[in-house]
């Protein structure tokens, strides 16, 4: 197990009359080798919980596992070195990942720099690994913005961590450009076998994994899990067997599971009360009917 979230709770402080409550209990697990993306509205917390696999934030309560390391719990010195040796972070914003007068393999030789580890050689080799060989002597100027985002990528991969983690690194570029950095992520994960969780807004990136979380109100929500039956169709590149491209015209590849809490709890979505009217109520009817669970609107059972 890489990543283990339990009953995880994230408490930001305003004033001294005011909290927000940002994680509220999230419960998640990510094998190790697993590139998984994670999806939620605004505010949702998805932002949060990768502040705190990045141990840029530590957690209020609950338990956090990374890599067997508990970043509860982590000394200073201790996450300093979880920051520079386990974890590679992305950022949408290529400002937070790039020096603009240094160039590409300068940018990317810097983290080793900093370890002391320097090998000009592996910074070459990672520029090559993200599509970037021929560019590697360019000043960030000179670079498109998806070509910035896989030296961002590069960056991160310095110091060989073995997790990954990727704040809508997809945001600010067009489609096409998104595909080609995702297809990126893809190879990375398949050829190094590091693990790699996304955090985006964009739905169509679950056709692109094989699991998808998603974050509602600070707890995870729901999963939407390939279907094996599509799996199977798959090259390992990610195009079908029968010649037609990944994530065209495949609307059924997919399918959403609701996520049980420890204490047998789920989220229902706002949209799913609305469409049985139960306005502001609290209040569900729960019947078990050939051996289905089946949510009523008392008020429509009582009329």
């Amino acid at each position: 197990m890489m990543i283990s979230c339990e009953n995880l709770v994230k408490i930001y402080k305003i004033d001294d009359e005011h909290e927000v409550m940002a994680l509220q209990g999230l419960d998640l697990e990510v094998q190790e080798g697993e590139m998984m993306g994670i999806i939620g509205n605004s505010g949702s917390g998805k932002s949060t919980l990768l502040n705190m696999l990045g141990a840029l934030d530590r957690p209020t309560a609950g338990k956090l596992f990374v890599n067997g390391k508990d970043l509860l719990r982590i000394s200073d010195k201790e996450q300093v070195k979880y920051k520079r040796d386990t974890v590679g972070f992305i950022w949408q914003n290529n400002a937070r990942n790039l020096i603009p007068y240094l160039t590409a393999v300068e940018n990317v030789e810097l983290p080793m720099l900093l370890k002391g580890r320097y090998k000009k050689q592996r910074a070459k080799e990672l520029l090559e690994m993200v599509g970037l060989g021929h560019r590697i002597n360019s000043k960030l100027d000179m670079l498109s913005g998806g070509e910035q985002q896989r030296v961002a990528i590069a960056i991160s991969l310095a110091n060989n961590p073995s997790l990954l983690l990727a704040d809508e690194p997809t945001g600010s570029v067009d489609t096409k450009t998104a595909d080609i950095i995702l297809d990126v992520f893809r190879n990375l994960n398949r050829e190094l076998g590091v693990t790699i969780v996304i955090v985006t807004h964009d739905m169509q990136l679950s056709r692109k994994m094989d699991r998808v979380v998603n974050i509602r109100d600070g707890k995870t929500s729901s999963e939407i899990l390939r279907k094996s039956v599509y799996q199977d169709a798959l090259n390992e590149d990610g195009t079908l067997k029968d010649g037609g491209l990944f994530g065209e015209e495949e609307e059924d590849t997919h399918v959403e599971y609701a996520v049980l809490d420890r204490a047998g709890r789920i989220q229902v979505p706002r949209e799913y009360l609305d469409s049985i009217e139960i306005g502001d109520s609290n209040k569900l009817e729960v019947v078990l009917e050939d051996g289905k669970i089946v949510l009523l609107n008392p008020k429509e059972q009582n009329k």
